[in-house]
Formats: structure tokens, sequence, C-alpha cells
């Protein structure tokens, strides 16, 4: 079973990722609370498969990821009263999307060749890294209140908090900045220009690197057809 979780890790990865940002904006808000745990936890799986190969034997490891933050999700969603179990789940969530975006990085960094899977793993590195500023943003606001200005313009829930935060990081990371959201605090705006710069050395830097390993795979094939 893993096997075959394993061959399609860079799919199920992705979707679930398109799911957890999008889907509020298919099904209604209420069904929408109900079905996210569930695509937590399928992203889980599907980093916890990054992280441990389980062609490889690292079984284990696998398991104590999906155990470890899987656990910590579960209760902080049954206690969501006691704020310590939210941040005990945005640290673990932020260090489990660290690791297995390092992960995934680094095999889209060692293919030979590109083809699917390192495509869909490209496009899925940049959107974790969208997940992991989110973090970092929403840990900062948490611990210094009213560090980014704007992000109650229709009002002060926990959902809204969530939902602006996530919308900046991504248009940070783009570079866009439409400047609707500003990071007031010193803390906030070093954490804003090194999301800024962790999206532009991926465009550089990852993206360049699998561009020219196709341009080179397209060369090395147009050259063995001609002969």
């Amino acid at each position: 079973m893993l096997n075959i979780l394993y061959k399609y890790r860079f799919e199920i990865f992705l979707v679930s990722q398109i799911a957890i940002l999008f889907g509020s904006l298919v099904v209604t808000t209420n069904i929408f609370t109900i079905v996210s745990p569930a695509l937590f936890y399928l992203n889980i799986l599907a980093g916890s498969i990054f992280i441990g190969n389980p062609k490889r034997g690292n079984i284990k490891i696998i398991v104590f990821v999906l155990v470890i933050v899987g656990g910590v999700f579960a209760i902080a969603s049954f206690n969501e009263e006691y704020t310590v179990y939210n941040y005990l789940k945005i640290i673990v969530l932020f260090l489990f999307h660290s690791v297995a975006t390092f992960y995934m990085i680094r095999q889209i960094w060692w293919a030979k060749l590109v083809n699917k899977n390192v495509i869909v793993g490209l496009i899925s590195g940049f959107i974790s890294l969208g997940f992991i500023g989110f973090f970092i943003c929403i840990s900062i606001e948490i611990l210094y209140p009213s560090s980014f200005s704007g992000i109650s313009i229709v009002n002060e829930t926990a959902n809204t908090l969530t939902e602006r935060l996530m919308y900046f990081s991504y248009i940070t990371l783009m570079t866009i900045g439409y400047g609707d959201i500003l990071p007031i605090t010193l803390l906030a705006q070093k954490a804003t220009i090194l999301i800024g710069l962790i999206g532009q050395f991926y465009m550089v830097i990852i993206t360049a690197i699998v561009v020219g390993k196709f341009i080179n795979q397209q060369q090395v094939d147009s050259s063995n057809n001609n002969h």
C-alpha cells in the first residue's frame, strides 16, 4: 500500500494542498470545516512519505511522523478552547512542512530526468513555501498581537486571521504586495523579507535547475533520434 502511495506521493501532496487552499470556494464553510481535518491528514500522509522511503524500508519513520503530527493535530481539533494545543499544532505543522519540503526539494534537485513527478513536485514545493510562510506569520501574530495591520477587515475571528495571513504569505511569496496587509513590527517586517527572498530563491535556483535539466534532456533525446 505504501509503495503505491510513494509512487503517487507528488500528486497526492499537490491535490491535498490545493484542496486545503481552495476547498472553501467549492463547498460551504460548514462542510469544509468538517472535511478539512481529513485533507490536512492526507497532506501529512503524503508529506511523511517524502521523509521516509518505503522502498528502503523506512516504514518506522513514516509511522512515527504520522503518529506525532496526526496526534497533535487531532488533540488540537478536539480541544479548541485550549490555546496551548493550537500553539503546539502550529509549531508541529511548521516543523513538519519544513522537513517535508526540504526532502521534496532534495528529490527534485537530484532527479536525473524531468518527468511528471518532478514538474508536480516543483509546483507543490512552491505551494509548501507559502504554507511555511503562513506558519511564520501566524506564529508572530499570536506571540505579538497587532504585528500585521489589515488582517481583520471583515471581522475579528480566528478564521479571518488564518485566511488573511495565508493570503498575505502567498502574496508576499509571489512578490505581488498589494499593500492591503502590512507588517508593522520589526519582527513581522523581517519575516516578510524572508518569505519574499525564499520565493525568489526558489524561482531563480530550483526552477532554473529543473528547466536546465529539461533542456539538456530534450537535446540528448533529439541527438539520439537523429542518430
